[in-house]
């Protein structure tokens, strides 16, 4: 299958030069891998840090290359494992920005396209944490310029939390050129819950647009209680047509294939799920084989490493982010509009 980051790239203008010297892009090792996709994509060097671990599990991280009166961009993604912890990750992102403003970074913007805690963004029970907001407080506290994240689980939530200038991009470009690659004529967008009827509808709003034809939508009925997930009403005119079932994220994969089945149900003929993070938790095996699901587009800004069964990971379509956070950062570095890459 085409690569979905590929379409979406060519059919962008060429972008102006980026002048490497103006700016300083670090990866933390855990997300190495990213980093280095990204400021390929970039067309800049991967600065040097040096990361340390003390005997007594502590650890420290400073940059190696001067960092003074210049913008510093940080990459990690905050998923736990496959060795590290989210805390472990939260805390040396946290770090390594502080030693950059110590040693006299102009600016520094933290590229995280997966934020732990956004999850926990409001109180369910009696005095409930709020944890969205004090994780964005830790990175007022060192210093943090500017947070970008891809797919938060609640802009809403995420741009309350965050005092500091912060960016919520959308991986909808990689999903809209990844629907069209597949040639369906009837398309139908579904959200898998009324939680994320909004993102559901700018997706298909943004299909539509590029296919110039009309797309359908549903969304299925959703209730959480004490962790237990009831309802399968599905809302929609679907029938005969091929859709989309589009979510922030996929945990047990429980969500997403009781939308599937649901829709499947209503009439629906083939379906697709994309999803921006794929943490596949214990018991998505069965979510993955069931033949309700045709397949699971995820972005690669969570690596799959939790699913080691081929036949499952045969399944999948991996989109690569690295394009769209590259371009992220060359709006950013250059003052340019990003009304196209931002959730609204």
């Amino acid at each position: 299958m085409t690569s979905a980051s590929a379409l979406w790239t060519s059919r962008r203008a060429p972008a102006p030069g980026l002048d490497g010297g103006s700016l300083r892009f670090f990866a933390i090792e855990a997300s190495a891998p990213l980093g280095r996709a990204v400021a390929e994509a970039l067309g800049v060097t991967l600065s040097a840090l040096e990361e340390r671990d003390f005997e007594d599990g502590e650890h420290k991280a400073r940059p190696l290359v001067p960092v003074r009166g210049m913008h510093a961009y940080v990459i990690q993604s905050l998923h736990g494992g496959p060795v590290q912890s989210a805390n472990d990750k939260l805390c040396r992102l946290l770090f390594f920005i502080g030693a950059l403003k110590d040693a006299g970074a102009a600016r520094v913007t933290a590229l995280v396209p997966y934020l732990c805690y956004a999850r926990k963004d409001r109180r369910t029970k009696t005095n409930d944490p709020v944890t969205t907001r004090y994780v964005a407080a830790m990175f007022e506290a060192v210093g943090t310029d500017t947070v970008v994240t891809l797919d938060v689980h609640n802009p809403a939530a995420f741009e309350n939390a965050f005092r500091c200038p912060n960016v919520a991009l959308t991986a909808a470009p990689l999903f809209v050129d990844y629907a069209l690659a597949l040639g369906e004529e009837k398309l139908c967008v579904i959200s898998p819950d009324p939680g994320g009827t909004k993102r559901a509808e700018l997706f298909r709003e943004a299909l539509e647009q590029a296919s110039g034809r009309s797309v359908a939508k549903g969304f299925v009925d959703k209730h959480r209680s004490a962790g237990i997930v009831t309802g399968d009403l599905f809302v929609g005119d679907a029938a005969g047509t091929t859709a989309f079932i589009i979510d922030d994220l996929v945990s047990t994969g429980g969500t997403l294939l009781r939308a599937a089945r649901a829709a499947r149900a209503a009439g629906v003929r083939r379906v697709f799920a994309l999803v921006t993070h794929g943490l596949f938790m214990a018991g998505s095996e069965a979510a993955l084989s069931d033949p309700a699901l045709d397949r699971v587009a995820v972005t690669d800004a969570v690596p799959p490493f939790r699913v080691t069964d081929a036949r499952l990971r045969e399944k999948l379509d991996f989109l690569p982010c690295a394009p769209l956070l590259a371009e992220a950062i060359r709006r950013l570095q250059q003052g340019s509009p990003m009304d196209d890459l931002l959730v609204f």
